[in-house]
């Protein structure tokens, strides 16, 4: 093995650790969500550790993307980086639930430049030929991150505290810092682009004031309030923006031609709908288990398992069959499994064996998983390579985008419905005793214990409702998923001697 194959082969390992690290960090935290709001408290405010990660991401990445292609990708993951390090050791000292959520917010940004670049240097250094093998192997390294994140976000949670879930990523970083900085040469192949920062600017303000208005409206003030038709009507006006001078710009932040090919444009279609709808399941099934079972930490990482081993399978296979069978064909059996296991979760409740549970996960999982290589591959399918970065970082910003509402929309169904259940059982607005205001008592299995057998009760049956309830909600966005699908078109990787053009 010559000194330039060691080198790819010690940049990929990098590149996949940094990826597993990335990923992992959304379901260790999941695993730990239960004792972090029985310390910090904000169980109605929860939403907002994941979602202010998501729109920390959705703001960087096309900014980092295109700032990659201009002075190029290595400076900038090697900065995605080191921001995401310092985001997580501040994570471990926060002390409430908006403290958190700010540095989750630092986590985001260097997120925003982690994961896209990580995808492209893969893509740049292997031949179109290859790809099925290397997303393949993305998609195991997803499946092991979703493994061992659950694992070991509940030992970490019951053995030390919840605190170094977040401090684990610091060693790890490390060692893809050595990895990177000093096998990884770049090629200088990149050119110098025009940044949209307008395009930016407005797609962020439109973001960040939806989730607002979905965050807040019904709670902080009625849904027809001025403060709720102000935000509603920022996102119009500045959506609106964005989409005018998308149309403008030299070097758009989405680059509307990308979107003429119906493989590309079905591609972020699926991506947003699939990532709007899978984070809810990694947020809701942990809560499930220890508020519904009353399980520690552990039960619920060990829960969670099925079905992120379930999307190990499904991302591997669609990984090898991409050589196979038309992209279109996957993903149409992809679609049918992610609606039967929806369909599964959303009638659990208190009675629901965990045999019965685990086979409803691994049902959601398996179809979720086919997404995870099949999509990023589909996205750049004859892409060459001055512009396969900004295909990748198109598809990787439509995921974040999907997750970012989809946890701000299911997160405030949930809740909404939560809240009336409890109002409607408990009386006094459901703010008494073991009201949403104190609702982490039923996460602490001695504070749970002292709760009258009746109440309990009550109340683990209003979170098991809400949460299956938001389960039957997420059908509507797997439905338009059937519609992308069908137009995606017959096109499939082409791997006999067929190289991407650079």
């Amino acid at each position: 093995m010559t000194t330039e194959q060691t080198n790819l082969r010690l940049v990929l390992a990098g590149l996949l650790l940094a990826i597993l690290m990335a990923a992992m960090d959304n379901t260790i935290v999941a695993t730990a969500l239960g004792s972090i709001l029985a310390d910090l408290g904000g169980v109605d405010s929860y939403v907002w550790i994941t979602s202010a990660y998501a729109v920390a991401v959705l703001a960087g990445m096309p900014i980092f993307g295109k700032l990659s292609d201009m002075y190029g990708r290595k400076r900038f993951f090697v900065f995605g980086l080191l921001v995401f390090l310092i985001g997580s050791a501040l994570c471990g000292v926060a002390q409430s639930i908006p403290q958190l959520a700010v540095y989750r917010a630092i986590q985001g940004i260097g997120g925003g430049a982690l994961m896209p670049i990580a995808f492209t240097i893969v893509f740049d250094v292997f031949p179109a030929e290859q790809r099925g093998k290397m997303t393949g192997m993305l998609g195991a390294v997803f499946g092991a991150s979703s493994v061992i994140g659950p694992l070991l976000g509940a030992f970490i949670t019951d053995a030390i505290s919840w605190h170094w879930v977040f401090y684990v990523n610091v060693p790890i970083g490390i060692v893809v810092l050595l990895l990177i900085g000093r096998f990884y040469k770049e090629t200088p192949m990149h050119t110098k682009q025009k940044i949209d920062w307008a395009g930016a600017v407005t797609l962020v303000t439109a973001v960040v004031s939806l989730m607002f208005a979905l965050e807040l409206g019904g709670k902080e003030f009625a849904w027809t309030s001025w403060q709720s038709m102000l935000l509603f009507g920022l996102f119009t006006v500045f959506i609106g923006l964005f989409l005018w001078i998308e149309t403008k710009a030299e070097e758009p932040i989405i680059s509307f031609w990308m979107f003429r090919s119906r493989l590309f444009a079905s591609s972020q279609v699926l991506a947003f709908l699939y990532g709007a709808t899978f984070v809810g399941l990694t947020i809701f099934i942990p809560i499930f288990v220890q508020a519904v079972y009353g399980g520690a930490a552990t039960n619920a990482g060990i829960i969670l398992m099925p079905m992120l081993l379930g999307s190990v399978a499904g991302s591997a296979f669609a990984g090898i069959a991409q050589a196979k069978m038309p992209y279109r064909r996957i993903m149409w059996i992809s679609v049918i499994v992610y609606a039967v296991g929806m369909a599964l979760m959303a009638t659990i409740s208190p009675e629901t064996s965990r045999m019965l549970l685990t086979v409803y996960m691994v049902t959601v999982g398996l179809g979720v998983g086919f997404s995870f290589s099949l999509l990023p591959s589909a996205s750049v399918h004859k892409m060459d390579y001055r512009h396969r970065g900004s295909a990748n970082s198109t598809n990787s910003f439509f995921r974040s985008l999907g997750l970012a509402l989809g946890i701000t929309v299911f997160g405030s169904i949930q809740t909404k419905l939560l809240t009336n259940e409890l109002e409607d059982k408990l009386g006094g607005g459901g703010k008494g005793t073991f009201g949403i205001d104190n609702l982490q008592t039923i996460f602490q299995s001695e504070q749970r214990a002292q709760i009258p057998a009746d109440i309990l009760n009550v109340i683990t049956h209003a979170m098991s409702h809400s949460i299956a309830a938001t389960f039957l909600w997420s059908l509507i966005p797997i439905a338009l998923a059937f519609m992308a699908v069908y137009f995606m078109g017959d096109e499939q990787l082409q791997v006999e001697g067929k190289k991407q053009t650079t």
